[in-house]
């Protein structure tokens, strides 16, 4: 395939671009079956954690909240979609959630494991005429609902919050204004994955259109993203990586603003570390405060002393989770490291571990490769020009003859680099992995590595868990 270069003439030189191509990752599944494709891969040998037997939820013991007709229909279609469902020319057949096929696995009911939102429920809480506290009076329903699920004798491995398009309507989002915090924005799903996390209790919303068969998309994608996601919930491992080092911790940096904040320049760090398999760990980091307009940057920066305290925090859980120190860390943000960041990092990561490498990808859309062919680029393209370095984690799909994208792809630029212990090919390759463990959905790849991918929506959830509660470091919790 051949390129031309589209591009802003005040942001390239005139000189050549370097071209390379990485070959789509595999991906390791049961009886260390080897595909590049999450579904064909559970096809023909089942997830990872199935053979040999490592963390495989062989039954799921499945609880539902909702209201009669929403719990009925919930539990119908999980049971119909959990049988297989037919797919077409361009979307693979999804084999089911059966203990002979398809996750090898199967799911369990039982009247003990429901709480119904009732009729009088209903009628009480939709009669609240403040949007604030109509919202708040279903969250502590749900709240109490929750509670009382995790109090049987037999606790629910997972638990499915069928809600009528009414409730979603009415209390799925709210916006006000608070004499301390000024606006205000909630959403019911992130307000409900924090409750639940006091609970141990991973949940999934199930949209009434869903359940009722009306969902735009296709049912077979539909049923491997839900499925797959009930998998990684209820503990198993869909599939893993193939190619990452071993012994390296790869660990994304971001922030958000906590919700209780009584200052709007308050910032809160939040990272997303793995290990070589593909295990997640989300920790809370330290408080700080951001001047935007001072500082001259919108995105927050660390202090030496936060970015030390944070990989600190890092290597710490690491150590207790895994039971080792890592060899080697890779750290990934979307803007650049300040000066004070770089010595942070390199002073708390040189006394610990023998390599590092400092990654920074940024989005960006105003240099891209305009191919002389109808398909788009490549996925796995790697293309430099001078010190600039891009890679297409979106694209066309030799492997696979497919562009899984709606939008023409735009590459991911390293937009910074600090340590040189690691090739940069290494590294983005390394990347190009890391954007296929999103265990949340089955498709085959995304824009961001999962270091970063997810931390918009875990720094949502985080907001609603209070200074004074521990959050959860499993990401099932989280997605």
């Amino acid at each position: 395939m051949t390129y031309s270069m589209n591009k802003a003439d005040d942001v390239l030189p005139s000189r050549g671009i370097d071209c390379q191509y990485f070959a789509e990752p595999l991906l390791i599944f049961g009886d260390n079956g080897m595909h590049i494709d999450p579904k064909s891969g559970i096809a023909r040998y089942g997830p990872r954690s199935f053979m040999p037997a490592r963390k495989h939820p062989s039954t799921v013991r499945a609880g539902f909240i909702g209201t009669a007709d929403t719990i009925e229909k919930s539990q119908h279609w999980l049971e119909a979609n959990s049988l297989g469902v037919r797919g077409d020319v361009k979307h693979p057949e999804f084999p089911g959630y059966q203990i002979d096929r398809g996750f090898f696995s199967k799911l369990e009911f039982d009247d003990d494991w429901i709480e119904q939102v009732s009729q009088s429920e209903m009628v009480e809480l939709l009669s609240i005429r403040s949007s604030r506290d109509r919202f708040e009076a279903f969250v502590a329903s749900l709240d109490n609902k929750l509670r009382l699920l995790s109090e049987k004798d037999q606790v629910p491995q997972y638990v499915i919050i069928g809600l009528p398009n009414e409730i979603v309507r009415r209390c799925g989002s709210v916006d006000y204004h608070d004499k301390q915090l000024g606006m205000v924005h909630r959403d019911l799903r992130r307000a409900v994955k924090a409750i639940a996390m006091k609970y141990h209790i991973p949940t999934q919303f199930l949209r009434q259109p869903t359940m009722e068969g009306k969902d735009s998309d296709h049912p077979a994608k539909i049923a491997w993203n839900f499925f797959t996601g009930l998998y990684f919930k209820a503990g198993g491992v869909p599939w893993g990586p193939v190619g990452l080092m071993p012994g390296t911790c790869y660990v994304g940096i971001s922030f958000y603003r906590p919700l209780g904040s009584k200052f709007p320049k308050i910032q809160t760090s939040l990272v997303q570390a793995f290990d070589e398999h593909g295990e997640g760990l989300v920790l809370r980091g330290h408080d700080f405060e951001w001047d935007a307009e001072k500082e001259g940057s919108r995105a927050p920066h660390l202090t030496e002393s936060q970015a030390y305290d944070l990989i600190q925090m890092v290597l710490a859980r690491y150590q207790q989770e895994m039971k080792q120190m890592p060899r080697r860390v890779v750290v990934h943000k979307t803007s650049q490291y300040w000066p004070k960041e770089r010595e942070g990092f390199r002073s708390a990561l040189s006394n610990r571990v023998a390599h590092y490498d400092l990654l920074s990808l940024s989005r960006q859309s105003t240099v891209r490769l305009i191919t002389t062919s109808k398909y788009p680029p490549l996925r796995g393209t790697r293309f430099s020009i001078e010190n600039l370095d891009f890679v297409y984690t979106t694209g066309f799909l030799t492997e696979l003859s497919e562009y899984h994208g709606l939008h023409v792809p735009a590459p991911l630029r390293v937009s910074d680099h600090v340590g040189q212990d690691t090739p940069r090919e290494v590294l983005l390759k390394e990347v190009l992995i890391l954007t296929k463990l999103n265990w949340n959905s089955a498709r085959l790849g995304g824009l961001l590595p999962i270091t970063i991918k997810f931390s918009e929506l875990v720094g949502d959830v985080l907001r609603e868990i209070p200074p004074d509660r521990e959050p959860l470091p499993q990401f099932k919790f989280y997605i």
